[in-house]
């Protein structure tokens, strides 16, 4: 994958997980006058700041190409919306490739060239940056180019466009269609705010490059937590229900490779073993023919959904189906006490119907599992198949492939599992609760964390680029190298 970063800058060096060094908005001086803006909801602006449309400061804009082009093997990328994010242009080697030829004919405009701001304005609307890319590279009519005058800095405008007061504007003048867009007209009738000389521009840009890369590095720090406290949790769930709780316990070798060792003690076999003896213990929902869409919009029956597991709850959703319908499927009834496993789509997700559910049946994306209550409990099966890495582990080996389709109930059926004795099962249930709810809570931190960081980001930068904070003053650290910015278009 090819990044080509909006803005070669500098990033300053990542501050510690709490966030110290870390400025808000609140850290820095007002302007000494302020005037209204003209705009309501924008109030004031500094005093010698302009505010006016964006037209008065884009010297020309265009979008990229709305004609067909072939697809070709070897050639040149067609750029769209999705390769614009924010502050960088993300291409990747599966892109979607014309001849050369017809690339030079869409950029035989001179557009984009170094400078110029790159805008989406179709589909998720509002992503930008600034290109820097030495050859022009072809995109189709999802971005547009602006292209400033030469008194203005293309970095200023880029953190404008990302600020709050821009967003809100496209958002107001987008069209709902098949996709959401905002047309070439409604991006440049959008207000601006900015100082009148490039480089206090070019400083408020600077700043923000530093400043929102610390921040960066702060959401990197708190990302890559959450991954390893994934993998933590993982590692501990799958040592629990293949190893058990005691290191001390004799062990024997499970008779499966890729499984190794178990306690002495265990049995280990397929679930087929450890099911209800009863016809259909392990069923699969109904095949599509037999309940279309149409079939569950009303009734006293309910329709157990993905949705219903994923959640774990069974009191929500609205597909009903009617009593002569139930009578056709009445043989996908899930039960009190059985475990419904999602089979398309997200699989592998497991909930138990409680015993308060409402009658109904299953959905034709899930499977219910009754178990032999004297073998295995419902709950330790539920997270055997939920936490652990055994059931994704095999069907992945049986279908040699990463990526799972659906289950079916012969393959769930013929899945191997270890089992401890009823006792330790409820032992080591009990143990992944805990684990679970522990591992949810640093998580759920740090996930807020990130979400603070992203706020602090977004309203530091509204906050300079609408003039409420004043960073004429500011310096980078000594230690920080002093970023280069293209601060004309050319």
């Amino acid at each position: 994958m090819t990044n080509l970063p909006g803005a070669n800058l500098n990033n300053g060096a990542a501050v510690g997980p709490q966030g110290e060094g870390m400025e808000s908005p609140s850290t820095f001086p007002a302007y000494p006058e302020y005037r209204d803006s003209g705009v309501e909801w924008l109030g004031e602006v500094p005093q010698h700041w302009y505010s006016a449309r964006f037209s008065r400061v884009v010297m020309a804009i265009r979008d990229g190409t709305h004609g067909t082009f072939e697809r070709v093997v070897t050639g040149v990328p067609l750029l769209s919306a999705k390769n614009v994010q924010n502050g960088f242009l993300d291409i990747s080697e599966g892109e979607s490739l014309i001849s050369e030829a017809d690339s030079k004919r869409i950029v035989s405009n001179g557009f984009p060239a170094v400078g110029d701001l790159l805008l989406t304005i179709v589909g998720t609307i509002g992503r930008s940056c600034v290109y820097t890319a030495e050859q022009s590279l072809a995109f189709q009519r999802s971005v547009c180019f602006l292209r400033l005058h030469k008194r203005h800095c293309p970095y200023f405008f880029y953190y404008l466009s990302q600020s709050k007061f821009f967003q809100e504007q496209l958002v107001g003048r987008s069209k709902s269609s098949a996709q959401a867009g905002v047309y070439m007209g409604e991006v440049v009738a959008t207000s601006v705010v900015f100082p009148p000389n490039l480089s206090e521009q070019t400083q408020i840009a600077r700043f923000l490059e530093h400043e929102t890369a610390r921040i960066d590095a702060l959401i990197e720090e708190q990302q890559r937590l959450i991954e390893l406290l994934k993998e933590k949790r993982q590692a501990v769930i799958s040592h629990a229900v293949t190893k058990g709780l005691d290191p001390t316990v004799p062990m024997k070798d499970s008779g499966v490779e890729w499984l190794g060792e178990v306690p002495a003690h265990w049995h280990v076999g397929a679930l087929k073993h450890f099911i209800s003896p009863v016809p259909g213990a392990i069923k699969t929902g109904p095949f599509g023919s037999h309940l279309k869409s149409e079939d569950m919009k009303e009734g006293p029956y309910k329709v157990f959904n993905q949705r219903s597991v994923i959640d774990a709850d069974f009191s929500a959703g609205d597909n009903f189906i009617s009593e002569e319908k139930f009578g056709e499927l009445r043989g996908f009834t899930a039960f009190p006490g059985d475990v419904l496993v999602t089979t398309r789509g997200t699989i592998g997700r497991a909930a138990i119907l409680p015993d308060n559910a409402e009658v109904g049946i299953l959905h034709p994306c899930l499977l219910r599992i009754q178990v032999e209550k004297s073998k295995i409990t419902s709950s330790y099966l539920c997270r055997l198949i939920q936490e652990s890495h055994l059931l994704k582990t095999q069907l992945s080996l049986m279908s040699n492939s990463t990526t799972i389709e659906v289950i079916y109930s012969e393959t769930m059926a013929n899945l191997f599992i270890p089992v401890p004795p009823i006792t330790e099962q409820g032992q080591i249930a009990g143990f992944l609760d805990d684990v679970i709810r522990k591992f949810s809570a640093l998580t759920s931190d740090a996930n807020e964390s990130v979400r603070l960081l992203q706020e602090r980001r977004s309203a530091l930068i509204s906050a300079a680029v609408t003039g409420k904070i004043d960073v004429r003053g500011w310096q980078p650290p000594a230690s920080a190298p002093t970023p280069e910015l293209v601060e004309e278009a050319v």
